[in-house]
């Protein structure tokens, strides 16, 4: 019982109907590791842990009764972006330090009618703009596999507690690598879906054509079994697109069935140069080309592609997130809820306190180059400009696609640096140069762990998909899975027994 956290999702599920343990004791053995661990760490904001041993209970009985739902008893967290009924959701802000939402967000929803037990909200970059995790008001996250580094950002507090065995899995939100890159550091496997495939109602918005909810655990199964209760058509969502929603887990399991020596002969692995340009630390490139060698000894074949260039890409999707979430953030105006400063004089001065004194550095300094990009004078030389871009990105995709199956480029150019490096933004900005371009063309995409570099720091490849081919991706890094034991290596926390 004391490893029960090593154990993958899959082999909970197993237990979990075989009476091997209940969904109490698993529950118990996670709230005990949260308890003595987290304090190295800081993964978690908000605990519910007397809530979640009620509901683990409730499990226990229901499947003594015959409920056979596979996730019925199984631990898991969310982010802290999504809304939770009665339950403190913050978006790792001070302007939101007291909001309490009166609704679940629609896959709090989904994933508590699946038979899960949620055991609190975690960690993230103020608002979902980082990529360390370091902006989060109730402080930063610390890595797993080296507590003096960053997890990533900014579902750093999810890639975090699922690499510190505080949770088999969990929900994060990606708006521009905010999945993978932390998936990348922490050892983890990590899905952004397409666009449009994972309701955003109740998803507090950041950039709102960019962002969307995706699952992160061990494996590529872990995260298949958690998105498979997300996705779906919602009518509470305008960006949801009604399309159809394969069994994830049943296609891995069908893929199981084809050549044990080559299960991915035909596949077409497309690698772009410009994914391996300066800027990309040596030791990645090594574990990460190692990788694709791995790929081909499986039956892929690598074929050369060319994509937009990765620092025109950076420099559109900054111009266009912080426009929107300039617009996003407006309605954090110290009136209907959250932060509200101390006696204001006038209604200006309830404006500038509340906004100043709620948001944070990075936050503001978004707002404010979104605001600037928005502005009349500005607004077709920058946001016009930057929206034509995004659409060359999208046909440089589809160019490339018409050769391949799937892109191959590490999910980032370092692996996981010091915590208060004191990065510049813009150094900080590169460290989603290989993962934006995905956002801005709506793909879904994938990172899975390949390696460790020589001082034992995870590496991540990103592997990126055709619109709804979120199922080709798992499978993808599935079978990569069966024939490699990357993704079962434990972080230094997760080693640790209590």
């Amino acid at each position: 019982m004391s490893e029960l956290h090593h154990l993958s999702l899959h082999e909970l599920i197993t237990g979990l109907e075989g009476k091997q343990f209940s969904s109490v004791e698993l529950t118990e053995h996670y709230i005990k590791r949260i308890e003595k661990l987290d304090g190295k760490i800081n993964s978690f904001i908000t605990h519910t842990s007397e809530t979640a041993l009620a509901q683990a209970k409730a499990a226990d009985e229901m499947r003594l009764q015959g409920d056979n739902r596979a996730l019925l008893g199984v631990p898991m967290a969310h982010k802290d972006i999504f809304c939770t009924r009665g339950v403190l959701t913050t978006c790792g802000s001070k302007m939101l330090h007291n909001f309490v939402a009166p609704y679940d967000a629609t896959i709090v929803t989904a994933i508590d009618e699946a038979g899960m037990i949620s055991l609190g909200k975690l960690n993230m970059d103020e608002f979902a703009m980082g990529s360390d995790n370091e902006s989060s008001h109730y402080g930063e996250v610390h890595n797993p596999w080296d507590i003096e580094r960053v997890p990533g950002g900014s579902s750093g507090g999810s890639a975090a507690a699922v690499a510190a065995g505080f949770v088999p899995v969990a929900t994060g939100s990606d708006t521009g690598g905010s999945i993978r890159q932390p998936a990348s550091f922490c050892g983890l496997t990590g899905i952004k879906p397409t666009y449009g495939r994972v309701s955003r109602f109740g998803m507090i918005a950041y950039a709102s054509s960019l962002d969307q909810a995706g699952s992160m655990g061990r494996s590529a199964q872990d995260c298949a079994y958690l998105l498979q209760p997300m996705v779906g058509h919602d009518p509470r969502d305008a960006t949801s697109i009604k399309h159809d929603v394969p069994d994830y887990v049943q296609d891995m399991i069908d893929a199981e069935k084809r050549d044990e020596n080559k299960p991915l002969a035909g596949l077409r692995i497309g690698v772009a140069k410009e994914y391996f340009g300066a800027g990309l630390n040596s030791d990645v490139e090594t574990v990460v080309r190692s990788a694709l060698q791995k790929y081909q000894e499986l039956g892929a074949t690598i074929v050369e592609v060319n994509i937009t260039d990765p620092e025109i890409t950076l420099a559109t999707y900054y111009m266009l997130a912080p426009a929107e979430a300039s617009s996003n953030l407006s309605r954090f105006d110290g009136v209907r809820f959250g932060y509200r400063c101390e006696a204001p004089k006038d209604l200006v001065d309830l404006y500038t306190r509340s906004r100043s004194e709620g948001f944070g550095p990075e936050v503001q300094r978004r707002i404010l180059m979104g605001t600037y990009a928005l502005s009349a004078g500005y607004y077709d030389a920058y946001y016009t400009k930057a929206q034509k871009i995004r659409r060359l990105i999208v046909q440089d995709f589809n160019t490339a696609f018409a050769s391949c199956d799937i892109i191959a480029s590490p999910t980032a150019p370092t692996a996981a640096y010091k915590l208060s490096d004191d990065l510049d933004p813009a150094s900080m900005y590169l460290g989603d140069v290989y993962t934006i371009g995905v956002n801005l063309a709506g793909l879904p995409a994938l990172s899975q762990p390949v390696g460790l570099t020589p001082n034992g720091l995870p590496v991540g490849l990103q592997l990126i998909g055709k619109h709804w081919q979120e199922s080709q991706l798992l499978t993808t890094a599935h079978l990569f899975q069966q024939h490699t034991d990357h993704h079962q290596q434990h972080s230094a926390i997760a080693k640790e027994t209590v």
